[in-house]
């Protein structure tokens, strides 16, 4: 599903809000993954962006000089092979180009891989929402709120 497993670098292509969701389905995001309607409402949203194809994607949104991601999602299949931080590095630069001055995130305290990719990406923690994530079954997680400038070198 992920094509060659070579690590080719992801070029942005059509990816449409049911590529979206089974995405976002497949990588198994907190509390729960997104519709397609849900999708499609947000994609054409004032401000909203989305960068990837689909393998991997985000979303975000630019209002006044902040961007928010509002989601990240890889297919698990291809993880590993660099798409995530490619469609992070993208939402940067798509983000800056709208105006953009600082990137803010949310992400669930115990999501090691996602909190990797943002630490090498130069976001810090900015805040904690105590037991935000509630997930019937589990115990909540926290999520942390993590920022970065776009207009540093």
């Amino acid at each position: 599903r992920c094509g060659t497993g070579t690590r080719s670098r992801p070029r942005d292509r059509s990816v449409t809000p049911q590529d979206m969701a089974r995405l976002h389905a497949d990588a198994a995001i907190l509390p729960r993954p997104w519709s397609v309607s849900e999708f499609a409402q947000l994609a054409t949203s004032k401000g909203v962006f989305v960068t990837g194809d689909p393998r991997a994607f985000a979303m975000g949104r630019v209002i006044a000089d902040e961007a928010e991601l509002l989601t990240l999602a890889t297919d698990p299949a291809c993880r590993r092979q660099g798409l995530a931080r490619a469609r992070l590095e993208r939402f940067h630069a798509l983000a800056h180009a709208r105006g953009a001055r600082r990137a803010f995130l949310e992400v669930a305290a115990d999501n090691a891989a996602a909190r990797a990719l943002y630490d090498h990406a130069g976001y810090d923690v900015a805040g904690t929402r105590r037991g935000y994530y509630a997930v019937p079954g589990h115990p909540p997680v926290d999520a942390l709120t993590m920022a970065r400038r776009l207009d540093a070198s």
